[in-house]
C-alpha cells in the first residue's frame, strides 16, 4: 500500500491542534459551505490548508485538546478536532493566502467542543 505523503503527528508535548473540516470545499469554485466559512472566519489569522482530498480544509492552530472529537450534523457539518494521537497528512496548499503561523484557536475549539 502506498503512503499518503508528508504529515504531522499530533502529540501531547506541544499545543498544536488540527481542526479537520470534511466535505466543505468545492474544488472547482473555491466556495466553502456556510458552516465552514464561519469556522475559518472564527479561526482568525492562522494556517489553513486544503486537505489531501481537495474537498476539505485543515485549520491548524494552538489550543489545549486532550481528547479529540468528531462532530457530524444532518446539515453536512463534518468536523474533527484533534490535539494528540493522530497523524494528519499535510498538503501545504494554503487556503486563501492564509498565514504560515499558528494562532491561538482556543476559543474556536471551545465553541466546537461544547
Amino acid at each position: 500500500m502506498a503512503g499518503v505523503g508528508l504529515g504531522f503527528v499530533l502529540s501531547d508535548v506541544d499545543d498544536v491542534v488540527c481542526i479537520d473540516l470534511d466535505h466543505c470545499l468545492n474544488p472547482l469554485t473555491g466556495r466553502l459551505a456556510p458552516w465552514a466559512e464561519e469556522i475559518v472566519s472564527q479561526a482568525g489569522a492562522t494556517f489553513v490548508e486544503v486537505s489531501p482530498s481537495g474537498h476539505g480544509l485543515h485549520v491548524w492552530g494552538r489550543a489545549d485538546v486532550r481528547h479529540g472529537r468528531r462532530i457530524r450534523r444532518p446539515d453536512g457539518f463534518a468536523v474533527e478536532v484533534y490535539g494528540q494521537g493522530r497523524f494528519i497528512a499535510v498538503t501545504g496548499t494554503r487556503f486563501r493566502g492564509s498565514p504560515t503561523a499558528l494562532a491561538d484557536v482556543s476559543a474556536l475549539v471551545e465553541d466546537l467542543l461544547t
